[in-house]
């Protein structure tokens, strides 16, 4: 299992460096057809990835459908959205991360949002993950931070409780740390081994080298790229108004204006958050943003009791798109084929849009290991190839508006070979 493991890691690793692989591998021949001119320029570089998932599928309809798509070309496309970037394989909300994502053709990348010290933005999934995403514990800030590391007799005593926040170091603090693999030991003895801790079907190549962003560069880097955006306001994990005097309300508005300061037009931007008041505040406040703004529903153990009543009521309060995690929509029928949930079904009755969350994001290449993200269909999907068959449903018979995903290419390839923008 490793060693199969690690040889695909190896093409994920080939293909971001720029290199072919071993002469005649049929994936290194798919790399090469897959290179094609954006009509803006943009190349679009799938790689190896979206081959394999075809390849391992069962045969079926589908499996020829998108096996007929092998010579592209392939577009950019909004389906496609780089959840935080492309963390398969590279350090998450980094800028070599979203280049990555970009190349593979998401046409939406996502920052989450959250603030430091001085109450400047930031891209980080959590407010308090800095200890797991970054080096900072090989730094002089690892004392600054709220749980920093104990070292008794050159020992690690407390991995368990580290805790370093953005909101523990200042923006100029925060751009001199590096983005590394989001992972840690915590039953550690030594800082190293803390650290390195990655899963073995990632990669610790890009780990160290990560270029870590605030929210205005990641709008320039965007723009520059040519993407669309879907920044999340993080939950914060300090109490509000921090400071005494930085609120909620602030937090919220202060990301919007940094997308009217530069000049980004609204129909561009989904913003989202799991706390439905900033939805509503957005509604009010900034109807333009607000508009399309993604109420992300972490109510997991409400799947079965969604009714359409629920989803008429937020229609009626002015949330237009909803997104939960993408087992929430999905189930399985009496021959276990994969079938839209009632979930998904009274959300679309009453009229809203639905994105979700996340493709790739975990390992399923051997069916061992229950995966949350297919929670309810996990039968169905016993290898690699099967997320195709969830993907499938959830577009074609639910019709989400698109999927975030932590290796963009695979969707890219999907969203093309189907003929979805």
């Amino acid at each position: 299992m490793k060693s199969r493991i690690t040889s695909l890691i190896l093409s994920f690793i080939l293909l971001v460096s720029g290199f072919s692989a071993v002469a005649g591998d049929r994936y290194n021949d798919h790399d090469r057809k897959a290179r094609y001119k954006h009509r803006n320029g943009d190349s679009i570089q799938l790689g190896p990835r979206p081959f394999y998932l075809v390849d391992d599928m069962d045969r079926s309809r589908l499996k020829k459908k998108l096996k007929s798509c092998e010579a592209g070309p392939f577009h950019k496309t909004d389906f496609s959205i780089g959840h935080r970037g492309a963390p398969m394989q590279f350090p998450e909300h980094t800028k070599e991360s979203y280049i990555a994502a970009a190349k593979m053709g998401a046409g939406i990348l996502e920052c989450d949002v959250t603030f430091t010290k001085d109450r400047e933005l930031v891209c980080r999934h959590s407010q308090c993950d800095l200890h797991t995403t970054t080096n900072i514990l090989k730094t002089d800030l690892a004392s600054k931070c709220s749980v920093p590391p104990e070292i008794v007799d050159g020992e690690l005593i407390n991995g368990a409780e580290i805790k370093c926040c953005t909101s523990d170091i200042t923006v100029a603090e925060f751009k001199t740390l590096q983005g590394k693999m989001d992972a840690a030991n915590k039953n550690a003895k030594t800082i190293d081994d803390y650290m390195n801790a990655t899963a073995d079907w990632r990669t610790d190549l890009y780990s160290g080298n990560g270029t870590l962003l605030t929210h205005k560069e990641s709008i320039k880097l965007f723009k520059k790229l040519g993407v669309k955006m879907t920044p999340e306001l993080k939950t914060p994990s300090v109490e509000m108004p921090f400071q005494g005097e930085y609120s909620q309300q602030d937090y919220a508005q202060q990301m919007i204006n940094e997308y009217r300061a530069a000049r980004v037009k609204p129909r561009n931007v989904w913003v989202q958050s799991f706390d439905k008041n900033d939805i509503l505040y957005w509604v009010e406040n900034e109807p333009r943003f607000g508009r399309q703004a993604v109420y992300l529903d972490d109510e997991y153990s409400e799947k079965r009791n969604r009714d359409l009543a629920y989803f008429e009521g937020l229609r009626a309060e002015g949330i237009r798109i909803i997104a939960p995690p993408m087992w929430m929509l999905l189930d399985l029928d009496g021959n276990g084929e994969i079938v839209p949930s009632n979930y998904a079904n009274n959300a679309k009755a009453a009229g809203l849009d639905i994105i979700t969350w996340t493709f790739e994001r975990t390992d399923t290449s051997d069916g061992t290991e229950a995966d949350w993200y297919y929670t309810d269909i996990q039968p169905a999907v016993e290898k690699d190839g099967d997320k195709y068959l969830a993907l499938h449903v959830l577009a074609r018979e639910i019709g989400i508006l698109g999927i975030f995903s932590d290796w963009p290419s695979t969707v890219t390839y999907y969203a093309n070979c189907m003929g979805l923008k």
